[in-house]
């Protein structure tokens, strides 16, 4: 089949759909093969669409500088197979980068979409690996996402590096070498569930049964403010409700130091002019009347 320059304009319309590409194909491997059948465009085609794009917003224009490139993000997506990611959603985030960079692609530079566009499909790409490829984030900044995908190609089986190998690397891509050795760990790491998927003795050596804090565990909540309560409003209205003498024997004895010691029996007994005996019977008075108060606290 033939496309001529104008006849280009109207891929999505004719040639896509006469190709078999609906858009909806059912399955990875009909789609790349539909892909792999839409006409390439000359350059000269390519220039006119994209002049069209860019001063006009021809959106059927862009339509055609995408579905001719779309086996190009299939091509790209083969080499990211690796990771162990669906080969679809691969291809998928790929055409989202190809249809930024027909959008910012300029004519006027002088090189073609599909250089352009290598840089688009890949960064997309390298977003959504980066993302699914374990649950915590192994790469952050620019030099952890540029070692990352340039360990797996330079390291050979699955043994670790050697100290050259390890600076030689490191010398190549320009980062430090303990960079290297802590991406090396990373990738050799594995996700670990906080929980046991069995319901058996196994749960006792999960990652959830020792990392778990009871802190904020809700009981644990409660008992904490319980006790706050009980601290403050309690402990002021219980000795609100002495009078003065037990206050005074009650905080001398017990609320004077953090570390409890407090006044001893002799030491109050004197300073009140009454036997030891005396104050405590005052003082165990006073823990019951307060107990009593304490218990609409708790």
């Amino acid at each position: 089949m033939s496309v001529s320059a104008e006849q280009s304009a109207v891929i999505p319309a004719n040639v896509a759909l006469s190709l078999g590409f609906t858009g909806n194909l059912g399955n990875i491997d009909a789609y790349i093969s539909a892909v792999n059948r839409l006409p390439m465009l000359t350059h000269d085609e390519e220039m006119s669409f994209a002049r069209k794009l860019r001063e006009n917003n021809d959106l059927g224009a862009a339509q055609s500088l995408v579905l001719s490139h779309l086996r190009l993000v299939v091509s790209i997506a083969r080499g990211y197979l690796g990771y162990g990611l669906p080969h679809a959603d691969l291809i998928q985030e790929g055409n989202i980068g190809l249809m930024k960079a027909v959008k910012r692609f300029d004519p006027d530079q002088g090189v073609r979409l599909v250089s352009y566009a290598m840089h688009w499909i890949k960064a997309e790409m390298h977003e959504y690996i980066l993302k699914n490829w374990r649950l915590v984030k192994v790469a952050t900044t620019k030099a952890q996402r540029k070692l990352f995908f340039n360990l797996r190609s330079h390291k050979t089986g699955l043994d670790s590096m050697t100290p050259a190998q390890v600076d030689a690397l490191a010398r190549t891509l320009n980062v430090k070498g303990e960079e290297v050795i802590e991406m090396e760990t990373r990738l050799s790491g594995r996700d670990i569930a906080l929980e046991s998927s069995t319901d058996d003795e196994d749960d006792r050596f999960a990652p959830i049964a020792y990392l778990s804090s009871e802190r904020n565990e809700p009981t644990k909540v409660l008992e904490a403010q319980q006790y706050d309560r009980l601290q403050s409003e309690g402990l002021e209205s219980a000795l609100g409700k002495l009078d003065d003498r037990s206050r005074r024997i009650i905080e001398a004895r017990w609320l004077a130091n953090d570390d409890g010691s407090g006044s001893t029996l002799h030491e109050l007994a004197d300073e009140f002019g009454v036997s030891a005996e005396r104050i405590r019977q005052i003082e165990a008075v006073a823990l019951k009347k307060m107990k009593g108060s304490l218990a609409a606290f708790a």
